[in-house]
């Protein structure tokens, strides 16, 4: 049976790759380096400083640090989400679903803590977790499944045990990785990309999400991936 529900939060909880894609083009265009949205999807569901040493690796640059460039897109993204920063669709109906099913939920994110605290409060949803942890703690990000792992650990969880909702391949990988359940609504670009048939449900989006969802999630052993 399903214990925890862990969610990614960009993509999942919040409609926010394209306010991160819009925060990278602005960054990344006074290294040098003029992003495409679809470049900027090359990096989806990666962390920070991951994603600017992606793009480090592609064009080196000299007049900024990586460091700062990584922060002053977080701090672009911040201020975006204050202004645009809107809900995911059905995610408000999904959380009243487990907590009418008494389902203890957790938030294992990419962002660093500063924009997940952003988001929470933009979004007044905080209270709703009863874990938040973000993948800047662990040594890799996402593909890898150490976010995951440590999320459920904190949750006191078998990773077995946990169903995970991710928006991106990256994250959708970290939580097969962890053995853990899959929910996956792809982002409209990727919506049929067949790599992310790897998931135990796909949909497009958590409006679409029911009891017999759920109940098929539970029916698996958690040991399929």
């Amino acid at each position: 049976m399903i214990k925890a529900v862990i969610f990614d939060m960009d993509g999942v909880i919040i409609d926010s790759e394209p306010l991160w894609r819009e925060a990278e083009m602005i960054v990344f265009k006074k290294v040098g380096i003029d992003l495409t949205k679809e470049l900027c999807l090359q990096t989806t569901g990666l962390r920070t400083d991951e994603t600017v040493a992606h793009w480090y690796r592609y064009k080196p640059w000299n007049n900024m640090s990586k460091e700062d460039v990584g922060r002053e897109i977080e701090e672009t993204v911040c201020n975006i989400v204050d202004k645009k920063g809107l809900p995911a669709r059905g995610i408000h109906k999904v959380i009243d679903f487990l907590n009418s099913a008494g389902i203890p939920k957790a938030l294992a994110s990419s962002s660093s803590p500063e924009v997940i605290d952003r988001v929470l409060n933009r979004l007044d949803i905080k209270q709703e977790f009863n874990v938040i942890y973000s993948a800047e703690y662990e040594d890799y990000g996402k593909p890898h499944p150490a976010v995951y792992l440590s999320t459920a650990k904190k949750m006191d969880t078998l990773p077995v045990n946990c169903l995970a909702i991710e928006d991106s391949l990256a994250g959708l990988i970290a939580a097969k990785s962890a053995r853990m359940r899959t929910l996956v609504i792809p982002e409209q670009h990727h919506k049929n990309d067949p790599q992310f048939s790897i998931a135990d449900i796909r949909l497009e989006s958590l409006e679409d999400f029911s009891g017999s969802h759920w109940e098929l999630l539970n029916s698996l052993n958690g040991l399929s991936g």
